[in-house]
């Protein structure tokens, strides 16, 4: 994760006001910056093309599917992103470069396959039991598809440290999007959300193309040892429950709410809570700027602190071993506590304006009472989140797979409970799963502390695994040995 604290450090060294606002917004346009785009993208159609006149069940049709795409696009892809930027690292570590296309087609067939075989049940559906015209069928699901093709390349070109060109992949995909919804609907006269959804399928296939394209200008060659990808599937299956559970975490409070009577359903296939949804999305937004923090903050700091220990391990005394963990561990704990504290006055002056201003945009009554628990949910989990990515530093797949297990399931448990609260504690749920996680990580990484040494020197076999018949237990006998033998028999 080097390659953003290269260019963090030559902008944060100057040590000046405008240098921190620079880097912080570096870090946020290579981070966050694509989500913002396609936001800004959707509410510039709605806005330019009338959006707010059209009738009530198709805006909510139009609004549902959007919802859709990007949570099951995001879901279906989860799988297999953790295994593959594992499996990347490694390759690029190693320098054998020819060995990352293999990579790439194993990981886009397995994608592919798994999102279109979930995905053409519920199109069936949409189309026989919804009565939704076959055209915006087929336009939500290329639109999911293209969204999948666009996270699974984002992958690709996020190892490879090119965060800017996909910053203006998005760019240059949304600007093509408002432009043909504007001649869709205006010029040739589609009906709006048809037309919107169509120009989001075009600017999604945009970006793919051109990340594609990028990876394929990077890595040229193929090895064709496509069965090594397939074996770290199972090698390393922790991590694909892992990335699996904690982005179903993200959501599954949602899930659970969309199981109540105060969810909306629409031509009888999509489900929602609108008031819920609408305060999770705020919230989500109150703390997005934890992972620009993380990020940033590991990359400078953290980062080489590690990249001591290991160089320590490999050819250092036992009391270089000892300081550099030392100093790695307690930069660990000032990167968590420094976040928290970060985040902290950032999320209470968000969530200041946030009850000031939103009531005036129009977003009031239930979703500003469940807003405030859910903010505090989001606020843990980012913190949850980090702590799982330093499990993954040390190789702890087993704790980060417990941490994302605790999280996922009692954040079910709690929003189940909370479904019987009042509106002010829906958001508990989510809370009482991202403390579960968070302590759970916590002191997953203190066992790794003081584990660390067995961790990483006692860890191999000193003969290969394999079936068949025990071998003795007796490996070496000394000459001496063998000789007193003899001479007692």
């Amino acid at each position: 994760m080097a390659g953003i604290g290269v260019r963090l450090n030559k902008i944060y060294n100057k040590n000046t006001i405008t240098t921190n606002v620079v880097g912080f917004g570096y870090s946020t346009v290579i981070t966050i910056a694509p989500m913002f785009l396609v936001i800004g993208a959707v509410m510039l159609m709605q806005y330019l093309l009338g959006f707010s006149q059209i009738g009530y069940a198709q805006r909510e049709l139009y609004a549902s599917t959007v919802l859709y795409i990007f949570i099951f696009a995001l879901l279906s892809a989860s799988p297999f992103n953790a295994v593959l930027s594992k499996y990347m690292s490694d390759v690029i570590y190693w320098e054998t470069y020819e060995d990352i296309m293999p990579c790439f087609h194993v990981g886009l067939l397995m994608n592919t396959l798994l999102s279109s075989l979930l995905g053409i049940p519920f199109v069936i559906r949409e189309y026989f039991v919804g009565k939704v015209p076959l055209e915006y069928v087929l336009a939500g699901y290329i639109g999911y598809m293209a969204l999948v093709f666009v996270f699974y390349t984002m992958l690709y070109l996020s190892i490879c440290k090119d965060y800017k060109k996909i910053s203006f992949y998005f760019l240059w995909g949304m600007i093509f999007t408002v432009l043909l919804s504007l001649l869709l609907v205006k010029v040739f006269n589609m009906e709006c959300t048809l037309g919107m959804l169509v120009s989001l399928d075009a600017g999604f296939l945009l970006i793919a193309i051109l990340e594609f394209a990028k990876v394929r200008s990077y890595f040229r060659e193929n090895s064709g040892k496509y069965k090594e990808v397939l074996l770290y599937f199972k090698k390393y299956w922790q991590l694909v429950l892992t990335n699996f559970l904690y982005t179903l975490g993200l959501y599954i409070h949602n899930f659970v709410f969309w199981t109540t009577d105060m969810r909306i359903v629409v031509v009888k296939c999509f489900v929602n809570m609108q008031s819920y949804d609408m305060a999770t999305c705020l919230a989500m937004f109150t703390n997005i700027s934890a992972t620009v923090i993380f990020i940033s903050r590991v990359e400078m700091y953290f980062h080489e602190r590690y990249k001591r220990y290991s160089e320590a391990v490999i050819g250092g005394r036992k009391m270089d071993i000892e300081e550099s963990k030392r100093r790695m561990f307690y930069q660990l704990s000032e990167e968590l506590l420094n976040l928290v504290r970060i985040q902290f006055i950032i999320s209470v002056v968000i969530f200041l304006l946030a009850i000031i201003f939103l009531p005036r945009l129009g977003f009031g009554g239930m979703v500003m009472q469940i807003y405030p628990c859910l903010a505090a949910g989001y606020f843990i989990l980012f913190a949850m989140y980090a702590e799982i990515i330093f499990l993954y530093y040390f190789n702890d797949y087993d704790g980060a797979l417990l941490v994302a297990l605790c999280f996922c399931v009692f954040t079910v448990i709690g929003a189940w409970f909370a479904t019987f609260l009042t509106p002010i504690w829906y958001g508990i749920g989510l809370v009482f799963g991202a403390v579960i996680g968070f302590v759970a990580a916590y002191f997953r990484l203190r066992y790794m502390e003081k584990n660390l040494d067995v961790h990483v020197f006692c860890k191999g076999n000193l003969m290969k695994k394999g079936e068949g018949k025990k071998p003795q237990n007796l490996v070496y006998e000394s000459p001496s040995y063998i000789n007193k033998r003899r001479k007692y028999r």
